[in-house]
């Protein structure tokens, strides 16, 4: 597991609930020092129980030959990891992208042929509370969908594997056909909760119950839509549509990764990869991604061009977080 944070611990801890055998790589040495000597600490479903069994490294050139890399930075930093990553691929590992985002499995394709990699993402809310300690959410719904980008001997394989793997360890998870469907829909959506959260300082909830934070957002994702449609993937709106209710309930009261990364940590956001991702491929398409999320929420040399938003703030604090630069 190349980045152990937040989603790539509460996937580690899902696969090795389910028997597998992990290798956890991340820079952040606290936290894995703390698996290392105590395990993980997993906490889902009002429960709570501690891992152990984890082999851990701050970085993966360190790593013997595994037969299954599971990609989990963020997908801006995928180029940056993947020379030390390449000290542990053989000939038959399979490449695993499960980050946010649209082009990850193009990426992989500059370092492996297509036959070695898959692709996919998880419906499930994260967080880690602090040195080996993560949270899943919400309390149903969990999810991870994922395929190869060209089929194999060794993608069928390690598919299979994983989906066992996930499925014993409580997480529903499918090996797809084709994943392109769900993976669009996933990051549709993502490209409007994430961002219109990110430059509203305001809580899913809170977006969903303002008219205009609600109007945003449906004109994200249907010009995201639009953008699939004309791809060939397919009409995803039906299941964005389907699904609106879902996100209010269970996602509505914390900020998605987006928000945190750039309002509380003061970090590089996965924006690109996103919204900036959906407009590329509409340009070349010919389509006008006109939205303010997909045309104001890109870093600028004066900070985030940021979308007026009101609303109550949420029990246990403000809902509004002060903008930073």
């Amino acid at each position: 597991m190349i980045g152990s944070g937040a989603a790539g611990s509460v996937f580690a801890a899902y696969l090795r609930r389910g028997g597998a055998e992990l290798y956890l790589v991340d820079r952040y040495k606290a936290h894995m020092d703390k698996i290392a000597a105590e395990g993980l600490t997993f906490r889902c479903k009002g429960e709570e129980c501690v891992l152990t069994g984890f082999h851990t490294a701050n970085c993966a050139a360190c790593l013997p030959e595994m037969d299954i890399v599971i990609l989990m930075v963020k997908a801006t930093q995928t180029d940056g990891v993947m020379p030390d990553v390449m000290h542990c691929v053989g000939p038959d590992t399979v490449l695993v992208s499960l980050q946010n985002g649209i082009g990850n499995d193009e990426i992989l394709m500059k370092y492996v042929p297509a036959g070695r990699i898959m692709y996919g993402a998880g419906v499930i809310g994260t967080e880690l509370c602090g040195p080996g300690v993560c949270v899943s959410k919400p309390e149903d719904g969990i999810q991870m969908f994922f395929g190869a980008v060209e089929k194999s001997p060794q993608t069928d394989r390690a598919g299979k594997y994983l989906e066992e793997c996930f499925e014993a360890g409580g997480c529903h998870a499918s090996f797809e056909d084709d994943v392109r469907v769900l993976l669009w829909k996933k990051a549709v959506t993502n490209s409007g909760y994430n961002a219109v959260c990110a430059v509203s300082r305001m809580r899913l909830r809170y977006v969903m119950d303002n008219d205009w934070g609600m109007k945003l957002l449906m004109n994200v994702w249907k010009e995201g839509c639009a953008v699939a449609k004309a791809l060939g993937v397919g009409d995803i709106w039906p299941l964005i549509e389907a699904d609106i209710g879902n996100l209010r309930e269970n996602l509505g009261d914390y900020y998605p990764s987006m928000a945190q990364d750039a309002v509380l940590h003061h970090r590089q956001t996965e924006i690109n990869v996103l919204n900036g991702a959906i407009a590329r491929y509409g340009e070349r398409l010919g389509l006008r991604t006109s939205s303010p999320a997909y045309r104001t929420t890109t870093p600028t040399s004066t900070g985030w061009r940021t979308v007026k938003l009101r609303a109550p703030p949420p029990k246990g604090g403000d809902n509004h977080i002060q903008r930073h630069q």
